[in-house]
């Protein structure tokens, strides 16, 4: 069997084992460079026969040597266990040559996320863009207003930016005193209900008061009634970030932001996984790990 069928057929083994797509596109590409690596370090193609752990163990060593980041390893390796995983699935070899070689550590580095004042410096950026819009683009004011109430929802909920573009209006339910916002598509298809606090509620209230009528059930909709994609939210966090004096802040900065307040306010692993949607506490421990920021303050107070 040549090297393009052998991985053709491998690629066909993931799918019938409920592989994502995005994962055997990975699998595939990173067994690719594996081939190479061989042919071009080791003179050798990638054979069952003639691939053993002491290839795979050279390869790690040549990644570290390389500067690969500890997770680029470990996914690199992953996909040559799961090759060598079909091999001995289909007799092709006695044994899986990734099996007993050890992935590469990597200690746990806390998301970038944004602190008490840059979280209040990003919402004043939003609200001088409403005033200025009001009296500079009149015309394009439900516009700001629209952006506005998409970055405070994810600073507010965190909301991932494929939940948020998913809403429908008749998600929201807001009333004098509370409010939350239904996800029915989350990750994994889980489905949750987030609690709205009284700035969520407010800017969400005036936007679907001057919400288009664009015949269209989604609650973000753009000039022409289109449901608004994931680039228009992250330009728009974007441009509130620029005004506000902030750099490489996403829609996915809001939600590192929305989880690690809630981890200092006290807020229990249990019920900031339930917010985020989160389906493994593990997931949820990383706002635990203390941040740029936590160290700095730390090592201030020793004055």
């Amino acid at each position: 069997m040549d090297r393009s069928t052998m991985i053709e057929t491998f690629a066909d083994f993931l799918a019938d084992q409920d592989r994502s797509p995005l994962t055997i596109r990975g699998y595939l590409a990173d067994l690719e460079l594996f081939a190479r690596w061989l042919e071009t370090e080791q003179g050798k193609p990638l054979e069952p026969a003639g691939l053993d752990s002491a290839d795979v163990r050279a390869y790690r060593q040549a990644l570290q040597e390389g500067g690969a980041r500890p997770q680029t390893i470990n996914r690199k390796l992953a996909a040559i266990a799961a090759f060598g995983h079909w091999l001995v699935q289909t007799g092709q070899a006695v044994s899986n040559p990734a099996l007993h070689v050890r992935s590469v550590e990597d200690l746990p580095l806390a998301p970038k996320w944004l602190d008490r004042r840059q979280r209040l410096a990003l919402t004043r950026a939003v609200e001088n863009d409403l005033q200025a819009a009001l009296k500079r683009y009149p015309r394009l004011w439900v516009l700001r207003l629209r952006d506005a109430a998409m970055a405070l929802l994810l600073l507010h909920t965190g909301l991932r930016v494929g939940e948020l573009c998913n809403l429908q209006v008749s998600d929201v339910q807001i009333s004098e005193r509370k409010g939350s916002v239904t996800v029915r598509r989350g990750k994994g298809n889980r489905h949750r209900c987030v609690p709205l606090n009284g700035a969520a509620r407010q800017v969400l209230s005036e936007w679907l008061t001057n919400r288009p009528d664009a015949g269209s059930e989604a609650l973000f909709v753009g000039q022409r009634g289109e449901r608004v994609i994931a680039r228009s939210v992250q330009r728009a966090v974007e441009r509130f970030a620029l005004e506000a004096g902030l750099t490489d802040v996403t829609p996915h900065t809001l939600r590192h932001s929305f989880a690690k307040a809630l981890i200092d306010e006290g807020v229990t692993l249990e019920k900031v996984a339930a917010l985020l949607g989160h389906s493994n506490l593990n997931t949820t421990r990383i706002y635990t790990t203390p941040g740029e920021r936590d160290l700095e303050e730390a090592v201030a107070t020793l004055g």
